[in-house]
């Protein structure tokens, strides 16, 4: 058939816009990916990096910084591609990085250049980032914080200490909320800003955990100095950019396993069918229960993860936090009882850095001795019942005598 002035030439099939259209570009840049930078043949920086230059860190993040302007559910779409030809998982390894600082970063940098100078470098997992938060005078008062930052010309000079700070001892940078104006309510009176750990008055102090390791540190700084370019948000807003970095840590470490059966449940399971000589019917029953209650959990994930992509991350990621904390500590409480007197031995406590090898996750035991933790760090179990009732349930809230007090008159310690 010769072609004539009214033939449509056909040459292929036209591009897809829209939901189908995104989630055709994303596949294709992680299978580009995976082509020109083989994850078992190129060092995992350059692989990251990869990730990074395709738009594939976090591909709702805008392009140049990490994403691909899309939906944030797509993410799936690339990690499969990407892990299922041997690429690791990003989150493990700088999962501060990842999961908290990477979008506080984005969205409260001074500007689009200076988000872009730190987040390829996390995406690379060549800066390890942590978290500055918590106090040893403040507990679960986030709020209630007395590390002090006092403007000088363009920097700002930082007194004070840090507790229960995960990764501090590997981190290059930290996010850290320090009080700038003490004579108004607590609330109003934080700023948010990027220290650099390794500057001089920063010194870090492993904290040795009752599993035999050391992950979380004292920090102290004394006349730490910091650029006031390194300041995220407005002064006396540091508490608004907090928010971005728990809703995003509750998302982060409540959202599960997106595979049914996996995740901790996992183990109880495999130790269930390896000891068949220590079933009992009561056990059955408990593991049965449990199962059910972490494929709740994960449904709940797949809920959040949902709402987060519609409009971000919001109270409901303390859903998953809150229940994912307490199913942990009931699946390795159900292994130490299946075990009986077996579980009592743990004679391990070889200090090994987990945070560098997202392989090792140590004996049964040790997994047990950990999630005694999981009740209080990202927010206790009793912070996140008060923020859900209040803001998903719209109960009343809790009595705060000191919420319109200037910080400096509210009694502490």
């Amino acid at each position: 058939m010769s072609v004539g002035a009214d033939t449509v030439v056909n040459s292929g099939p036209e591009p897809r816009s829209g939901p189908a259209g995104d989630a055709a570009r994303v596949e294709e840049a992680a299978r580009k990916v995976v082509q020109d930078h083989d994850p078992r043949s190129v060092s995992q920086r350059e692989f990251l990096g990869a990730c990074f230059d395709a738009g594939l860190s976090w591909v709702h993040f805008p392009v140049g910084l990490g994403g691909l302007g899309v939906s944030r559910g797509l993410q799936a779409n690339a990690d499969a591609i990407l892990q299922d030809a041997g690429g690791p998982t990003p989150f493990a390894l700088n999962p501060i990085g990842y999961g908290m600082a990477a979008p506080t970063l984005r969205e409260h940098a001074q500007t689009p250049d200076r988000a872009a100078e730190w987040l390829r470098p996390l995406a690379t997992t060549e800066d390890i980032w942590c978290q500055l938060f918590s106090e040893p005078g403040a507990g679960s008062d986030l709020a209630g914080l007395a590390t002090s930052a006092v403007r000088d010309g363009d920097e700002w000079v930082v007194n004070g200490q840090k507790v229960w700070t995960s990764l501090a001892h590997r981190a290059n940078w930290a996010l850290l909320l320090a009080r700038t104006d003490p004579d108004v309510p607590k609330h109003k009176g934080l700023t948010y800003f990027v220290l650099d750990m390794r500057a001089p008055g920063v010194e870090t102090r492993p904290l040795r955990q009752m599993t035999g390791q050391a992950e979380f540190n004292e920090v102290y700084m004394n006349d730490a100095r910091i650029p006031d370019a390194h300041r995220l948000g407005a002064v006396g807003a540091g508490w608004r950019v907090a928010m971005t970095t728990l809703m995003n840590e509750r998302t982060a470490i409540g959202g599960g396993s997106s595979r049914r059966g996996t995740g901790t449940i996992a183990d109880a399971v495999a130790l269930w069918a390896d000891r068949p000589d220590l079933h009992t019917p009561i056990l059955r029953d408990r593991l049965a229960r449990l199962w059910t209650k972490a494929e709740a959990q994960r449904l709940t994930g797949e809920r959040s993860r949902a709402t987060a992509t519609a409009k971000g991350p919001g109270p409901e990621g303390s859903v998953g936090k809150l229940v994912g904390a307490e199913l942990n500590q009931q699946i390795y409480e159900f292994c130490m009882d299946l075990l009986g007197a077996e579980g009592t031995v743990y004679g391990d406590y070889t200090l090994r850095d987990i945070t560098r090898n997202e392989d090792y996750r140590g004996p049964i035991q040790q997994r047990f001795l950990r999630s005694r933790a999981n009740t209080i760090e990202g927010g206790t179990s009793e912070v996140l019942r008060n923020i859900l009732g209040e803001r998903i349930l719209g109960l009343p809230g809790d009595m705060r005598a000191d919420s319109d007090r200037p910080w400096r008159e509210v009694p502490r310690g």
